[in-house]
């Protein structure tokens, strides 16, 4: 991975994943996701979404909106 990318967030879920990953590309913030997920056991192992870092406060703000809503 480059320099001044960040993790922005982690899951097993990988619908989860590609959805933020939408949601930040509607907001014009690039993300990269990279599954480190067992092939034989998707139970172990994360899929990692990356950011640059001078997007991490608007990044964040998205996330915990999308969350806020799908908890609603």
């Amino acid at each position: 991975m480059e320099k001044n990318w960040i993790n922005i967030y982690s899951s097993t879920d990988p619908v989860e994943v590609e959805i933020l990953k939408h949601v930040l590309l509607e907001n014009n913030i690039h993300s990269v996701n990279i599954n480190q997920q067992d092939s034989s056991y998707l139970m172990f192992g994360t899929i990692d979404l990356y950011i640059k870092s001078n997007n991490q406060k608007k990044a964040l703000q998205l996330i915990e909106k999308h969350q806020n809503e799908r908890q609603s």
